[in-house]
């Protein structure tokens, strides 16, 4: 009798953490489907045929889907040329941040001079300044430049990062100073210790700042607008604003080419999350 009572109840927890088990898949599943319905929604939208797009029958799943929409997009408006601006505007800026940043966090971490703290504090403060408070001067002042409708408007006044500046300093936190000490010693100068010794330690801060950095650089749309009417020099974002119009074919059109737009960014944060996790966390525990 005691082993049936043993054995019904451990059958009763088996059943139990079964269904445990069960009740976190689906609550999972359900919670990523709500995440996730944008995305879900813009990718059936992109899907449909004009001619669906104000059908009461088709709200959300075309009748008749087509994948027409992906190519037609590339003939109405040059976003392969959209598209490639992007890609190396996001590039650059990524690289040129990286550098800066752990070059000014080198600085403000091994190099003592007057006034460290001061201009550190400075530097972070700048995070507070939303960045609409100074886009019309900024605009003015490259305007006055003559360096509207050039890439080199959409990349020089990013190549530096406040906050990737702070995340690379809270890296350092943790690096022992002996490594630069005796690096020194054995005659090392300091951009060698920066590129060869220092960075290659701190790779997944330099994920997550890439991560970082390319993402927001691939979704800028306000200083874009401002500084660009040239499609050779025009971004993804802007280009398929132009496409907005009241016509179906112009909707589907725009929401095939928001899909297209969104691949890259959602490749980079897939694949460099777990460094991004891991960079946002490096500087957060001592000992």
């Amino acid at each position: 009798m005691k082993a049936k009572a043993l054995n019904a109840a451990e059958l009763k927890y088996i059943r139990h953490e079964k269904m445990k088990k069960w009740g976190g898949i689906i609550l999972n599943i359900a919670w990523w489907a709500f995440l996730m319905f944008p995305l879900i929604y813009a990718f059936l939208m992109s899907v449909k045929p004009p001619a669906d797009l104000y059908d009461p029958n088709a709200i959300l799943f075309p009748k008749n889907p087509t994948l027409s929409n992906f190519t037609d997009v590339f003939k109405v408006a040059p976003v392969g040329r959209y598209i490639l601006n992007t890609v190396l505007v996001a590039v650059l800026i990524t690289l040129s941040q990286i550098v800066t940043s752990f070059l000014s966090a080198f600085a403000f971490r091994f190099l003592k001079f007057k006034g460290n703290k001061f201009l550190y504090g400075l530097v972070i403060s700048t995070m507070m300044v939303p960045g609409e408070a100074v886009i019309i001067s900024q605009f003015l002042m490259v305007s006055s430049w003559g360096w509207t409708d050039t890439l080199m408007v959409l990349v020089i006044p990013h190549i530096v990062s406040a906050f990737n500046i702070f995340l690379a300093v809270q890296s350092l936190e943790n690096f022992p100073y002996e490594i630069y000490e005796s690096a020194k010693v054995d005659g090392c100068s300091d951009l060698n210790f920066v590129f060869t010794i220092m960075m290659p330690l701190l790779k997944p801060t330099i994920g997550s700042m890439a991560v970082r950095s390319f993402i927001s650089a691939w979704n800028m749309y306000m200083w874009p607008l401002l500084t660009t009417n040239n499609d050779n020099v025009r971004t993804i974002q802007i280009g398929l604003s132009m496409l907005n119009a009241e016509d179906s074919q112009s909707m589907v059109l725009m929401i095939a080419g928001v899909v297209i737009s969104m691949i890259p960014s959602l490749l980079i944060f897939v694949i460099g999350q777990k460094s991004m996790v891991k960079g946002l966390t490096s500087g957060a525990v001592k000992g």
